[in-house]
């Protein structure tokens, strides 16, 4: 029972670490589109100016974009078959947890089984709150066929973003990588 207790809050910090670096990603598509015609793609300007975040984070997303569609066989061209945009949402969770039992409460003992009363420390429930924020992010990729401007396919993502600018670069090329797997449809990648 020992062994549990000590392990116990291991377990849940390894829970919350791991739910925490997951990116849930959804696509959407026109099913009339055939997406073997496309072969080349560039940036929609237009597009990604409005993307309400810093120019370092649209760039980092731009180069992963980049990656994954020339790691499918698509060039980057000045006549390109589909246009790129991107569009970015972020909201700020604030997390309360109340139920933490553990080490450190202080406090008045009672008459027990060894006959003591008087102030103690050891284990026992913890009332103040702990509470933490973390920002979750949804990333979406638009390709829009550059002749009839038109939306063809969309990738969404939604995580949770790191502040560490090392962390940061990674995270942005998970999201973009879980995102473009799903690119282009109906492929088993």
């Amino acid at each position: 029972m020992k062994k549990i207790i000590k392990l116990l809050p291991i377990v849940l910090v390894a829970i919350v670490l791991t739910s925490c670096s997951s990116v849930k990603v959804a696509a959407d598509y026109d099913k009339a589109v055939q997406f073997d015609n496309y072969k080349t793609f560039a940036f929609f300007k237009s597009g990604i100016d409005k993307a309400e975040i810093s120019d370092l984070d649209k760039r980092r997303i731009l180069r992963a974009i980049e990656a994954e569609l020339m790691a499918k066989g698509y060039t980057k061209s000045e006549n390109p078959d589909l246009l790129v945009s991107i569009f970015t949402k972020s909201n700020q969770r604030v997390n309360v947890y109340n139920n933490a039992w553990g080490m450190g409460a202080w406090g008045w003992g009672g008459f027990g089984w060894g006959g003591g009363f008087g102030p103690g420390w050891g284990w026992g429930w913890n009332n103040q709150p702990n509470v933490t924020t973390s920002v979750q992010g949804m990333l979406f990729i638009d390709l829009i066929d550059a002749d009839k401007k038109e939306l063809v396919w969309q990738g969404q993502g939604t995580g949770y973003l790191s502040r560490n600018v090392e962390k940061k670069e990674a995270r942005i090329k998970e999201f973009v990588s879980k995102i473009m797997e799903k690119y282009p449809p109906g492929m088993d990648n």
